[in-house]
């Protein structure tokens, strides 16, 4: 069952990372998803001191606080310093990833946060922590987590799809008919920041931004539909899930670095095919 725990685990974190993904993609801000992956140190380090307890729920909202931090802090520097969005982010996340490795180290010693695990995760050993379900029937905690934030990304995706498609693709439209556009980017942004905060856990910040970037990069390269690039970026990153997984038991080495390097070799094959065919007109239809 070890098995299946895993692979159920790292097909959720990317059908959940593919959703919010394909956005950042089309909207050119798939790094914001590594500044919020790296932001969530010091949301989780006064977690700690104020709860006194490593248990999900105060860290969830302590690292859920940091990204969205983060997320105010890249929009501020964009609009009022001028920067563009990629300097914003760049100067956003290492600053604070900087001062959550600072606090961390001066003054978590005894703090039980570790933090190789919020870079590569603990996939391996999910099911560690089984939750009951029905009669005998078990699944990790983690995992439950990230079905129910599945749950509620497909849900806020669903209800919110016109507004979300209208504002990554024409902003200048969407602001000339009134739409929130503001609301809409924040919306969007609690998505990516729940998605990451919940996701790192369990494969480490490098499989998310990898989750987050790569099969929606594979998805695009495919499709002019972005409902078929949705779907696509799903499809993609569940089979690299299962691919890697393998592949990493097979060589005994990382999980997340093996899906991570399965994800890459797959984009580089698609993208050698699809570049020898006629050039993509850069355009989405709904």
């Amino acid at each position: 069952m070890n098995d299946f725990y895993i692979i159920l685990t790292a097909c959720l974190v990317a059908i959940n990372c593919a959703i919010m993904g394909s956005f950042l993609v089309m909207r050119k801000m798939v790094m914001i998803g590594d500044a919020i992956s790296h932001a969530v140190l010091p949301g989780i380090f006064f977690a700690y001191i104020i709860s006194g307890s490593t248990s999900s729920l105060p860290i969830l909202i302590g690292a859920a606080s940091s990204g969205i931090l983060a997320t105010i802090i890249i929009e501020w520097f964009t609009q009022k310093a001028r920067l563009q969005s990629d300097a914003s982010i760049g100067v956003s996340y290492t600053l604070l990833f900087a001062i959550g490795i600072i606090l961390i180290s001066k003054f978590g010693a005894n703090a039980d946060i570790d933090q190789q695990c919020v870079l590569y995760g603990e996939l391996e050993y999910v099911s560690l922590w089984l939750e009951p379900i029905i009669g005998d029937f078990y699944l990790p905690r983690q995992t439950l987590i990230l079905g129910v934030v599945c749950i509620i990304i497909v849900l806020a995706v669903t209800w919110g799809y016109k507004g979300l498609f209208i504002t990554t693709f024409d902003p200048n439209f969407s602001i000339s008919t009134g739409i929130a556009v503001g609301f809409w980017h924040y919306f969007l942004m609690s998505g990516v920041s729940l998605t990451t905060v919940v996701s790192f856990e369990s494969v480490g910040a490098i499989l998310v931004i990898a989750f987050l970037s790569g099969p929606p990069a594979i998805a695009y390269l495919l499709t002019g539909n972005f409902k078929k690039m949705l779907v696509l970026a799903c499809a993609f990153g569940i089979l690299c899930s299962i691919v890697g997984y393998y592949l990493a038991k097979l060589l005994d080495v990382s999980v997340a670095g093996a899906i991570s390097a399965v994800i890459g070799a797959i984009f580089t094959i698609v993208f050698v095919i699809t570049s020898s065919q006629k050039s993509k007109i850069d355009v989405i239809s709904d």
